[in-house]
């Protein structure tokens, strides 16, 4: 009789997917619907996103990646925000010998929906000591004043 032995780092990973799949089932029946609805691919950076009465206001974790590496698109109803982390080149005459690197390379890429319309000409974005903070007026196609209606024949 054979045995299936698994590694610990294998049988770790699938038990914490195993996990994962069945929180991810008790809250989706909990939550069935997301507000804020999101897409990953590649790598994802850590985004905080807060809403205000007239705004949202998104903070994006991007350590050691200069601005020149990022890439923000905007629509009416979402942000997509691209950013490349490229290793650092070593000269050939310096022979050195990486003991661990746990450093991340590669294309990080992140989409974020919003609920409510975005006005994309007031949006701004800026990037302080490795986070990018992205200011998203919303769009609001009518005035808060009430109007009268009038009613034709």
């Amino acid at each position: 009789m054979k045995y299936l032995i698994k590694k610990p780092d294998t049988f770790l990973n699938t038990l914490n997917e195993d996990i994962n799949a069945i929180l991810q089932k008790s809250f989706d029946n909990l939550f069935p619907e997301y507000i804020f609805h999101q897409e990953l691919k590649g790598m994802a950076m850590p985004v905080d996103v807060k809403e205000l009465e007239d705004e949202y206001c998104v903070k994006v974790e991007l350590p050691g990646i200069p601005k020149e590496n990022i890439n923000i698109d905007i629509n009416k109803s979402y942000v997509k925000i691209e950013a490349n982390k490229e290793m650092e080149k070593e000269e050939e005459n310096n022979k050195q010998k990486y003991h661990k690197t746990e450093f991340r390379y590669g294309t990080y890429s992140r989409t974020l929906y919003f609920p409510y319309e975005i006005n994309v000409e007031s949006s701004n974005a800026e990037l302080k000591k490795g986070i990018l903070e992205l200011h998203l007026p919303k769009l609001h196609l009518e005035d808060k004043e009430t109007k009268k209606l009038e009613i034709k024949d």
